[in-house]
């Protein structure tokens, strides 16, 4: 069972790993039992990763990005990120189908 993932009715908080600097925006799997790793193209410089991930993660999961909200880890590359109603789970996130279920997708 993975833990870097959890429901609040119908919101979605993810604990993440974030690669900043990457070639590419991608999901690239679960980082141990407690984190999902993410890359982002953008530097970690005056919030830029921040807001990259935050608008990679709405366009992955379907919603908007005021959706998306940074909980914790503004400054770490741990961070744990909430996503109000998302439309749609990536396969590359591997949520499960209690997730899917949980969410009608």
């Amino acid at each position: 069972m993975s833990h870097w993932y959890q429901w609040q009715d119908d919101t979605l908080i993810l604990r993440l790993r974030l690669q900043p600097g990457a070639s590419r925006n991608a999901i690239l799997g679960p980082y141990g039992d407690s984190s999902l790793r993410v890359s982002v193209m953008a530097r970690a410089v005056d919030g830029k990763a921040n807001r990259q991930l935050q608008a990679f993660l709405a366009e992955c999961f379907g919603v908007p990005p005021r959706q998306v909200a940074l909980l914790s880890g503004p400054h770490s590359r741990d961070k744990r990120l909430a996503i109000q109603a998302p439309l749609r789970l990536p396969k590359e996130a591997q949520l499960g189908s209690a997730g899917v279920d949980r969410q009608g997708l």
